[in-house]
């Protein structure tokens, strides 16, 4: 088996962390969050040349920006944006 890359082990220790933050919010919400990661990781692994370093290093960066939005106790999903009072 071949080692992983520094860039592939981002990318599947951002896709677990999707998943364990899914794990954080309601039923119905985790499958919506687990569906939609799972179909943007699984496009963007079809859709984006692996040599694309700078793109893919893009998407790890807003991956994380939105996983972190998403493990604030404010965000109900990804879908929903929290109301600042």
């Amino acid at each position: 088996m071949k080692k992983l890359t520094g860039l592939q082990k981002q990318v599947l220790g951002l896709y677990r962390g999707f998943l364990r933050a899914a794990r954080t919010k309601g039923p119905e919400d985790r499958k919506k969050i687990e569906s939609y990661v799972s179909s943007e990781f699984r496009n963007n692994a079809k859709n984006v040349e692996r040599k694309n370093f700078i793109y893919i290093e893009y998407l790890l960066r807003r991956g994380t920006k939105q996983l972190d939005q998403l493990k604030t106790a404010e965000t109900i999903s990804l879908f929903t944006v929290p109301c600042r009072d």
